[in-house]
């Protein structure tokens, strides 16, 4: 069993490597020499940039350059990898389908975090029926709908920075109405955890963490354990100042216009 999970692990690795080879090659010949600030005049057999410039631009070997295009198992560090995309002009889907099969994190990737939400996604949380809202990397409400607002009894509105983890930790009121608070606070540092871990040397990211470390004796707690996991779905439970308790299916997405944010649905 253990021999043919690592012969599938390698045959994907393999796949892997081949796609990206495959794709680097196809990118390079359609850099024009003179995009480069290389001349122009010289006779070339094949369209784009030849594999020595390529090199050259990146200070890397011609040498290993090449085995990346042959899909040679070879590690790279993300500085390289960025260099590559920056040389190889790079649009934003481009560079991150080259990261994800280079299995690397982008070093720019979210660095400088857009402010504010594009109206149409802002409309689209709108549009939904059920409980909805949209969260950047630190977990800033970027947009909610009137549902989420009524589930919440009136929070985000009434933070004038709604923060979905400063409302868990700091906010009295979450206690009272998440059901089995202790356990989903738990949950919810190791899921951040994860999902801020290709940020967590930003300077909003270790903000918020200061602050919930200082703030919360739970979430430094849970912070040291160390625990990651991923933001799963499944039943989430609230309990009304009414009495009665209320079950949902969360569903998350990652909104692909903006990497950094992710869209939260509750649905009965």
């Amino acid at each position: 069993m253990a021999t043919d999970m690592a012969d599938t692990d390698s045959q994907a690795g393999s796949t892997r490597r081949r796609a990206l080879g495959e794709f680097l090659r196809s990118v390079r010949a359609r850099v024009t020499p003179a995009s480069v600030g290389l001349p122009a005049g010289m006779r070339r057999r094949t369209p784009g940039l030849r594999r020595e410039e390529v090199a050259q631009l990146c200070g890397i070997s011609v040498t290993w350059y090449t085995w990346l295009e042959q899909g040679r198992d070879i590690a790279a560090s993300p500085a390289v990898w960025a260099r590559l995309a920056t040389v190889l002009q790079l649009v934003r889907a481009e560079r991150q389908y080259l990261f994800e099969l280079a299995e690397c994190a982008d070093p720019e990737h979210g660095r400088e975090p857009e402010a504010e939400l594009p109206a149409d996604l802002a409309d689209c949380v709108h549009s939904i029926v059920a409980p909805a809202y949209i969260l950047d990397r630190c977990w800033n409400v970027l947009a909610r709908n009137e549902p989420l607002l009524q589930l919440f009894e009136g929070w985000p509105d009434r933070d004038a920075r709604p923060n979905l983890l400063r409302y868990i930790f700091q906010d009295p009121a979450a206690r009272d109405l998440v059901v089995d608070w202790e356990q989903r606070a738990r949950r919810v540092v190791a899921e951040f955890r994860a999902d801020a871990g290709a940020h967590a040397d930003e300077p909003d990211v270790r903000a918020l963490v200061d602050e919930l470390r200082q703030a919360s004796p739970v979430f430094t707690h849970w912070w040291t354990r160390q625990t990651v996991v991923e933001r799963e779905g499944g039943l989430r439970q609230f309990r009304h100042s009414s009495g009665g308790i209320a079950g949902y299916r969360q569903i998350t997405f990652r909104l692909a216009t903006r990497p950094d944010c992710k869209l939260v649905m509750l649905l009965d």
